[in-house]
């Protein structure tokens, strides 16, 4: 996924724009929804806000996260807090922030604190968030002894040969890196004209600053400017965030056709809370379509297996003949033999049944229909088995393409829940949101996965209602809701055409869309969401 990396720019103007809230605002919470990524609830001049700090490698950014963009990232909190953050919470809860600021060049930002120890001695930390990559980091320290107390993870030497990072360690910055510059007496210090204040990667092995320190990203925003436009963009506080497609800028008109944003941190929190709902519906989907697909494939080998040895085992046909012709030569009075030789009128020629030498003829007539109802009970029992893993093979192939189609972590987690790979936490049932289309004055319902499908079917479908569903293939139930009054066949063509849309034929080829009356439904006891079976239908090609 193409995108852009926070810079020093972008981090320096995030503080710029953001200083007179971060100091002087206490921490109320710390949460740590993954190893990767941290909250900051912190509250200043009757104002709260959550101050977000991500340090994954792909995304690595911080932001005061708004309500919608924390649940475009799906962030969940775990019961149990990790080790790291139990420790943030020790020394940083209620503490109070008396400075910020950024360092010279680089992604780092510290927040600096006050705080008070047992023995309510005051005592100076040091918070600092990197964002370098795969060298991100968040570590803590003690400010005027510069030993580190705690980092989100250490780097030993086997990790780095330039800096190690662990609790007991001095905290050191990376190598080539200067002087803090960011803030002094509340406000963020310009960096001079001459210099170029972008970020030397982390763990560089010379340290120096090469000449070339714009990213290949910079480069391009700043194409065809003069060097005099080029120094006032890098010393300006003032900004006019923007947004276009997988891009960012501060300065809205170096990106053509762009989207202004509020705010710096507006334009870092919608910029990247939408690359991590795509990266986590991509990760969910993968994780579900691994569990589904292995479900489904254990379940066509059940469905081969027991089919192969049906059709090897079957002798149904073979005893119950057996014991008839044997029945209907009794007169022959030929007992205790080893075999017999009778007349097939079934395939018109004679055949040598095998005798059990102990019995008399009458009792091995016994024997084989003893044989052929065995053999039918274990028959009707397999076809039971093959019937109820068909059922589960179309239900799970209907979740695959639910799994396609999931547009939203909230469609995901539906259809977890229904894996069996979630404990859904709601005490009562939730009504799930089933999409809704107008066709020709009628409301027209499409169920994205098989709850809504089922919801669908057991809840909103009546009587004179018409479900439609694409033949022999997965798909969604469209429910066409009449109140009533009777469709045209051009509404109801058009309802085919979105069962066919919704379905995982809808790749250019003729397909059968069947439609009927909801009241011709019928869902089977103990079958699995959104199955049902039909009776009286009509089918069209589309």
């Amino acid at each position: 996924m193409t995108m852009i990396n926070i810079d020093f720019l972008t981090l320096r103007a995030f503080l710029i724009e953001n200083i007179d809230f971060i100091i002087g605002s206490r921490i109320q919470k710390i949460q740590q929804p993954t190893r990767r990524d941290f909250i900051l609830s912190l509250r200043n001049n009757n104002e709260s806000r959550k101050f977000y700090i991500n340090i994954c490698p792909q995304i690595y950014h911080i932001a005061f996260m708004s309500k919608e963009n924390e649940e475009r990232r799906g962030i969940i909190i775990p019961q149990k807090p990790p080790m790291f953050c139990m420790l943030l919470r020790k020394y940083l809860e209620g503490a109070r922030i008396s400075d910020a600021l950024t360092v010279e060049n680089e992604r780092i930002l510290e927040l600096h604190f006050e705080s008070y120890d047992e023995l309510s001695q005051k005592r100076l930390l040091c918070l600092a968030v990197e964002l370098m990559g795969k060298h991100s980091n968040v570590i803590l320290y003690d400010k005027e002894s510069c030993i580190i107390i705690g980092c989100a993870h250490n780097v030993g030497p086997e990790k780095s040969r330039y800096r190690e990072l662990q609790g007991g360690l001095k905290y050191v910055y990376p190598p080539g890196v200067g002087v803090n510059v960011g803030v002094n007496a509340g406000k963020v210090v310009n960096v001079g004209e001459n210099s170029f204040p972008f970020p030397a990667e982390a763990g560089s092995e010379s340290g120096q600053v090469c000449d070339n320190r714009l990213s290949n990203e910079l480069k391009k925003q700043f194409a065809g400017l003069s060097q005099k436009k080029i120094n006032h963009y890098l010393i300006t506080e003032t900004f006019t965030p923007a947004i276009k497609d997988n891009r960012y800028t501060l300065f809205e008109e170096l990106i053509e056709g762009s989207i202004r944003q509020n705010s710096v941190n507006e334009m870092i929190d919608n910029y990247y809370s939408e690359i991590q709902q795509k990266i986590n519906l991509k990760t969910a989907k993968n994780q579900l379509l691994e569990v589904a697909a292995t479900r489904l494939k254990k379940t066509n080998n059940s469905i081969n297996k027991i089919s192969l040895l049906l059709k090897k085992r079957d002798n149904t046909d073979k005893y119950k003949l057996f014991g008839e012709l044997i029945t209907a030569n009794l007169y022959q009075k030929c007992d205790y033999l080893k075999e017999i030789e009778v007349y097939d009128y079934i395939n018109n020629k004679n055949i040598i049944i095998e005798l059990d030498e102990t019995k008399t003829l009458k009792e091995n007539a016994q024997r084989y229909f003893k044989l052929y109802t065995k053999s039918k009970a274990t028959k009707e029992k397999s076809e039971e088995m093959i019937r109820s893993l068909g059922i589960e093979k179309e239900y799970l192939e209907n979740v695959l393409y639910s799994i396609e189609c999931a547009k939203n972590i909230k469609e995901l987690s539906d259809i977890k829940h229904e894996l069996g790979m979630e404990v859904s936490k709601m005490t009562g049932q939730t009504k799930p949101v089933v999409e809704k289309v107008k066709i020709g004055g009628f409301d027209v319902y499409i169920g994205k996965n098989n709850k809504q499908n089922d919801f669908i079917v057991s809840k909103l479908a009546k009587d004179d209602d018409y479900w439609f569903h694409a033949r022999l293939c997965a798909g969604s139930h469209v429910l066409l809701k009449t109140n009533g009054q009777n469709p045209t066949e051009d509404i109801l063509f058009e309802c085919c055409k979105l069962a066919r849309k919704f379905s995982s034929a809808s790749q250019p080829s003729k397909v059968g869309i069947i439609y009927t009356k909801a009241k011709n439904l019928r869902k089977p006891p103990a079958s699995p969401l959104g199955y049902v079976t039909y009776k009286n239908e009509k089918e069209v090609l589309i």
